[in-house]
């Protein structure tokens, strides 16, 4: 007997999958929520594990330049949701 393959989302390129990556951890987040944790705390653990990963992949140097990078990306608004005027 083979086993199918599972029925997730059909993924066609790196930023599809980065779309798809971001829908399952908003969905994390979400259910996190729903039982009673804080978003702070998810949002730092999230955070913790996401780094911890990019580290284990790409070596501290490489996470340390892009953690740089992360002040003037967070204040030209990249990572607000809310609607700009």
């Amino acid at each position: 007997m083979t086993s199918s393959p599972a029925p997730f989302i059909e993924i066609a390129g790196a930023e599809d999958e980065r779309r798809a990556a971001l829908a399952f951890v908003t969905e994390a987040f979400a259910e996190a929520i729903l039982a009673g944790l804080e978003s702070e705390s998810f949002a730092h653990a999230a955070l913790f594990a996401a780094l911890q990963e990019l580290v284990e992949t790409y070596g501290e140097e490489a996470v340390a330049v892009f953690a740089g990078r992360l002040p003037e990306r967070i204040r030209a608004g990249e990572f607000t949701i809310a609607i700009k005027h």
